[in-house]
């Protein structure tokens, strides 16, 4: 598992907009922090407008940094899926375009290994009558995206809160999922 330290390990994910993956994971156990960011694209240190258009080929990803002696990595893989729609290769919920697309960014062999292992079971599950079309590919650099991105649930929730509501995720999710907490 890739460490920054003996303490810490990073997990890179992308589900749509950034805003709504951040709540599911910084609110866990053993989560030390959620950066909302952009991967997978080209060019050094994209802004928000330039993803934004999706010619950078850059997704809206967050990189959180955890505790792997308090949570691990399968665990946040369980939360990862279950804030997505796997069978969307088009984006995610109301946003639309390759800078939305959900991918899992593995850091070293053993995610990629685990990742994969998680994407089989869920396949295989039948929980979705479309097959998984999440990306599982090598992380590349991952840049965090401006400061106002930063816990935007926290620092806007009303704006936040429309937007999620509008965005048709937590209706789907409920359908998927079942009632949950958000």
């Amino acid at each position: 598992m890739e460490k920054n330290n003996a303490m810490t390990a990073r997990a890179i994910f992308a589900g749509g907009c950034f805003w709504c993956m951040d709540p599911p994971f910084a609110k866990l156990d053993g989560v030390r922090t959620v950066v909302s960011g952009y991967i997978g694209g080209h060019g050094e240190n994209p802004t928000y407008q330039e993803v934004c258009t999706g010619a950078t080929g850059h997704a809206e990803a967050i990189e959180i940094t955890y505790g792997p002696g308090i949570i691990s990595y399968e665990q946040l893989l369980e939360v990862f899926w279950m804030n997505i729609d796997p069978t969307d290769e088009s984006g995610q919920f109301v946003d639309r375009g390759s800078q939305y697309r959900s991918g899992i960014f593995y850091l070293d062999q053993e995610q990629k290994r685990l990742a994969e292992a998680s994407r089989d079971r869920l396949a295989e599950s039948g929980r979705f009558s479309r097959p998984i079309v999440t990306e599982i590919v090598a992380a590349t650099q991952f840049y965090p995206a401006e400061g106002y991105h930063q816990g935007y649930c926290r620092t806007n929730p009303v704006d936040y809160n429309l937007y999620r509501y509008s965005s048709g995720r937590d209706q789907f999710l409920g359908k998927a999922w079942g009632k949950r907490e958000k």
